[in-house]
Protein backbone atom coordinates (compact mmCIF):
# COMPACT_ATOMS: atom_id res chain seq x y z
CA UNK A 1 0.00 0.00 0.00
CA UNK A 2 1.54 3.03 -1.45
CA UNK A 3 -1.41 5.05 -1.88
CA UNK A 4 -3.56 6.06 1.54
CA UNK A 5 -6.90 7.46 1.80
CA UNK A 6 -7.43 9.48 5.34
CA UNK A 7 -10.50 10.38 7.06
CA UNK A 8 -10.08 12.46 9.98
CA UNK A 9 -12.64 13.15 13.09
CA UNK A 10 -13.64 16.69 13.12
CA UNK A 11 -10.18 18.18 14.86
CA UNK A 12 -9.75 19.98 17.69
CA UNK A 13 -8.99 23.99 17.50
CA UNK A 14 -6.08 22.90 19.72
CA UNK A 15 -4.64 20.52 16.99
CA UNK A 16 -5.30 22.91 14.46
CA UNK A 17 -2.90 25.16 16.01
CA UNK A 18 -0.34 23.56 17.62
CA UNK A 19 2.50 22.00 15.39
CA UNK A 20 3.71 19.32 18.12
CA UNK A 21 -0.06 17.87 18.30
CA UNK A 22 -0.22 18.67 13.82
CA UNK A 23 2.71 16.46 13.62
CA UNK A 24 1.68 13.44 14.82
CA UNK A 25 -1.41 13.84 12.53
CA UNK A 26 -1.72 10.22 10.23
CA UNK A 27 -1.55 12.49 6.79
CA UNK A 28 1.97 14.32 8.38
CA UNK A 29 3.13 11.06 9.55
CA UNK A 30 2.36 8.71 6.86
CA UNK A 31 3.83 11.85 4.00
CA UNK A 32 6.80 12.13 5.81
CA UNK A 33 7.13 7.77 5.28
CA UNK A 34 6.82 8.94 1.83
CA UNK A 35 2.95 7.68 1.49
CA UNK A 36 1.01 9.40 -1.19
CA UNK A 37 -2.61 11.09 0.67
CA UNK A 38 -5.80 11.35 -0.14
CA UNK A 39 -7.06 13.18 2.73
CA UNK A 40 -11.06 13.69 3.74
CA UNK A 41 -13.04 15.39 5.96
CA UNK A 42 -16.36 14.66 4.60
CA UNK A 43 -18.08 11.70 2.54
CA UNK A 44 -17.98 13.62 -0.79
CA UNK A 45 -13.64 13.78 -0.42
CA UNK A 46 -13.93 10.42 0.64
CA UNK A 47 -15.82 8.78 -2.06
CA UNK A 48 -13.53 10.48 -4.89
CA UNK A 49 -10.15 9.48 -3.19
CA UNK A 50 -11.23 6.07 -2.81
CA UNK A 51 -10.77 5.53 -6.63
CA UNK A 52 -7.25 6.17 -6.28
CA UNK A 53 -6.10 4.50 -2.59
CA UNK A 54 -4.94 0.95 -1.97
CA UNK A 55 -5.85 1.90 1.81
CA UNK A 56 -8.07 3.36 4.13
CA UNK A 57 -6.57 5.44 7.62
CA UNK A 58 -9.93 6.37 9.50
CA UNK A 59 -8.68 8.95 12.08
CA UNK A 60 -12.25 8.28 14.00
CA UNK A 61 -14.03 7.14 17.00
CA UNK A 62 -14.43 3.41 16.83
CA UNK A 63 -18.05 4.21 16.91
CA UNK A 64 -17.86 5.84 13.36
CA UNK A 65 -15.89 3.65 11.39
CA UNK A 66 -18.52 0.83 10.64
CA UNK A 67 -20.78 3.81 8.79
CA UNK A 68 -17.65 5.10 6.72
CA UNK A 69 -16.96 1.39 5.78
CA UNK A 70 -20.59 0.35 4.49
CA UNK A 71 -20.48 3.88 2.25
CA UNK A 72 -16.91 3.10 1.22
CA UNK A 73 -17.31 -0.55 0.27
CA UNK A 74 -20.36 0.59 -1.99
CA UNK A 75 -18.05 2.51 -4.24
CA UNK A 76 -14.53 0.02 -3.63
CA UNK A 77 -13.24 -2.20 -1.55
CA UNK A 78 -9.88 -1.75 0.82
CA UNK A 79 -7.60 -2.70 3.38
CA UNK A 80 -8.98 -1.05 6.37
CA UNK A 81 -6.82 0.52 9.31
CA UNK A 82 -7.67 2.77 12.15
CA UNK A 83 -5.45 5.50 13.56
CA UNK A 84 -5.49 5.38 17.15
CA UNK A 85 -4.38 8.54 18.36
CA UNK A 86 -4.99 9.48 21.84
CA UNK A 87 -7.72 11.85 20.62
CA UNK A 88 -9.44 8.82 18.90
CA UNK A 89 -9.02 6.51 21.57
CA UNK A 90 -10.42 8.30 24.03
CA UNK A 91 -13.96 9.32 22.47
CA UNK A 92 -13.48 5.63 21.94
CA UNK A 93 -14.40 3.89 25.40
CA UNK A 94 -17.94 3.55 25.24
CA UNK A 95 -17.66 1.50 21.55
CA UNK A 96 -15.43 -1.97 23.30
CA UNK A 97 -18.30 -3.79 22.06
CA UNK A 98 -19.24 -1.94 19.10
CA UNK A 99 -19.00 -5.09 16.17
CA UNK A 100 -16.26 -3.21 13.50
CA UNK A 101 -14.02 -4.94 11.29
CA UNK A 102 -10.73 -3.35 10.57
CA UNK A 103 -7.44 -4.84 9.22
CA UNK A 104 -5.03 -3.63 11.49
CA UNK A 105 -4.12 -0.41 14.03
CA UNK A 106 -1.78 1.92 13.49
CA UNK A 107 -0.05 4.71 16.03
CA UNK A 108 1.05 7.71 16.23
CA UNK A 109 4.07 6.93 17.88
CA UNK A 110 5.36 3.79 15.53
CA UNK A 111 8.79 4.08 13.74
CA UNK A 112 8.96 4.01 9.71
CA UNK A 113 9.59 0.41 9.55
CA UNK A 114 6.93 -0.80 12.23
CA UNK A 115 4.40 1.25 10.13
CA UNK A 116 5.49 -0.64 7.03
CA UNK A 117 4.95 -3.88 8.42
CA UNK A 118 1.87 -3.09 10.13
CA UNK A 119 0.75 -2.13 6.58
CA UNK A 120 2.16 -5.03 5.19
CA UNK A 121 0.63 -7.79 7.10
CA UNK A 122 -3.07 -5.60 6.89
CA UNK A 123 -3.12 -5.69 3.72
CA UNK A 124 -2.47 -9.31 3.24
CA UNK A 125 -5.40 -9.64 6.17
CA UNK A 126 -7.79 -7.91 3.92
CA UNK A 127 -7.08 -10.27 0.82
CA UNK A 128 -7.80 -12.92 3.22
CA UNK A 129 -11.07 -11.84 4.83
CA UNK A 130 -12.03 -10.67 1.36
CA UNK A 131 -11.13 -14.29 -0.27
CA UNK A 132 -13.36 -15.85 2.71
CA UNK A 133 -15.83 -13.37 2.24
CA UNK A 134 -16.33 -14.30 -1.60
CA UNK A 135 -16.36 -18.29 -0.60
CA UNK A 136 -19.01 -17.78 1.83
CA UNK A 137 -20.64 -15.83 -0.30
CA UNK A 138 -20.51 -18.69 -3.44
CA UNK A 139 -21.34 -21.81 -0.64
CA UNK A 140 -24.48 -20.06 0.69
CA UNK A 141 -25.69 -19.39 -3.03
CA UNK A 142 -24.95 -22.98 -3.97
CA UNK A 143 -26.84 -23.87 -0.81
CA UNK A 144 -29.89 -21.68 -1.96
CA UNK A 145 -29.70 -23.74 -5.27
CA UNK A 146 -29.36 -26.87 -3.88
CA UNK A 147 -32.43 -25.69 -2.24
CA UNK A 148 -34.84 -24.99 -4.95
CA UNK A 149 -33.49 -27.91 -6.95
CA UNK A 150 -34.18 -30.26 -4.07
CA UNK A 151 -37.85 -29.01 -3.46
CA UNK A 152 -38.27 -28.67 -7.50
CA UNK A 153 -37.19 -32.63 -7.29
CA UNK A 154 -40.24 -33.23 -4.60
CA UNK A 155 -43.05 -31.60 -6.83
CA UNK A 156 -41.26 -34.20 -9.82
CA UNK A 157 -41.52 -37.20 -8.12
CA UNK A 158 -44.77 -36.25 -6.61
CA UNK A 159 -46.71 -35.49 -10.03
CA UNK A 160 -45.40 -37.90 -12.21
CA UNK A 161 -44.67 -40.26 -9.79
CA UNK A 162 -40.85 -40.75 -10.37
CA UNK A 163 -37.89 -41.36 -8.26
CA UNK A 164 -35.32 -38.49 -6.91
CA UNK A 165 -32.84 -39.33 -9.95
CA UNK A 166 -35.03 -39.69 -12.49
CA UNK A 167 -36.35 -36.41 -11.55
CA UNK A 168 -33.14 -34.67 -11.25
CA UNK A 169 -32.77 -35.69 -14.97
CA UNK A 170 -35.98 -34.15 -16.10
CA UNK A 171 -34.85 -30.76 -14.49
CA UNK A 172 -31.30 -31.64 -16.55
CA UNK A 173 -32.40 -32.39 -19.98
CA UNK A 174 -35.12 -29.64 -19.43
CA UNK A 175 -32.18 -27.13 -18.52
CA UNK A 176 -30.35 -28.23 -21.63
CA UNK A 177 -33.49 -27.15 -24.12
CA UNK A 178 -34.26 -24.42 -22.91
CA UNK A 179 -30.74 -23.37 -21.85
CA UNK A 180 -30.57 -22.23 -18.52
CA UNK A 181 -29.47 -23.05 -15.59
CA UNK A 182 -30.65 -26.00 -13.61
CA UNK A 183 -31.61 -23.87 -10.59
CA UNK A 184 -33.74 -21.36 -13.25
CA UNK A 185 -36.15 -24.11 -14.18
CA UNK A 186 -35.89 -25.43 -10.70
CA UNK A 187 -36.90 -22.35 -9.39
CA UNK A 188 -39.94 -21.48 -12.18
CA UNK A 189 -41.28 -25.05 -11.52
CA UNK A 190 -41.51 -24.28 -7.42
CA UNK A 191 -42.83 -21.19 -8.23
CA UNK A 192 -45.39 -22.25 -10.72
CA UNK A 193 -46.41 -24.86 -8.40
CA UNK A 194 -47.03 -22.73 -5.19
CA UNK A 195 -49.09 -20.38 -7.25
CA UNK A 196 -51.24 -23.60 -8.90
CA UNK A 197 -51.68 -24.64 -5.08
CA UNK A 198 -52.77 -20.51 -4.25
CA UNK A 199 -55.25 -20.67 -7.10
CA UNK A 200 -56.63 -23.85 -7.05
CA UNK A 201 -56.45 -25.85 -10.28
CA UNK A 202 -59.23 -24.26 -11.68
CA UNK A 203 -57.48 -20.87 -11.25
CA UNK A 204 -59.58 -19.24 -8.90
CA UNK A 205 -58.01 -17.81 -5.59
CA UNK A 206 -58.59 -20.08 -2.61
CA UNK A 207 -60.32 -18.54 0.43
Amino acid sequence: MRSLLVIHHPVPASERSDTAAKALLPEFILRSYGYKIHLARNEKQALAGIMEADGTVLHLPVAAIKPWCSTLEQQKRVPVLWWCSDHAASQSLEACEDDVTIDGLLFPSMKEHELHWTLHFSSKHFYERQQWHDEKTQLLARIEERKWIDMAKGILCEMKQISESEAYDVLRKQAMNERKRMVDVATSIVKLYQLLQETGSGGAKKS
